[in-house]
């Protein structure tokens, strides 16, 4: 389990992936919101624009997003994205 200083730093390290990632997203119509991290380390996403529509969807979230988020901070378990 995540205590909540833990959960607020993984946080902060999410975002900050996600700020590397969505000038590619945006590039492309599109763009990604941060929603949570539970206490396991699964961190919930959302896709916006061009990318909740796109038909490679999967693919950027499994090869892309994923793969960048999970490298860089290895506490998180999980990606999901809505």
């Amino acid at each position: 389990m995540l205590a909540s200083d833990k959960t607020e730093d993984i946080t902060l390290r999410v975002n900050k992936v996600l700020e590397h990632i969505r000038p590619y997203l945006q590039k492309d119509g599109g763009d990604i919101e941060f929603i949570k991290i539970d206490e396991n380390g699964f961190v919930d996403l959302r896709l916006l624009g061009a990318c909740n529509t796109c038909p490679l969807k999967p693919m950027t979230l499994r090869a892309g997003i994923e793969r960048a988020i999970m490298n860089a901070i290895p506490e998180v378990k999980r990606i999901e994205c809505y």
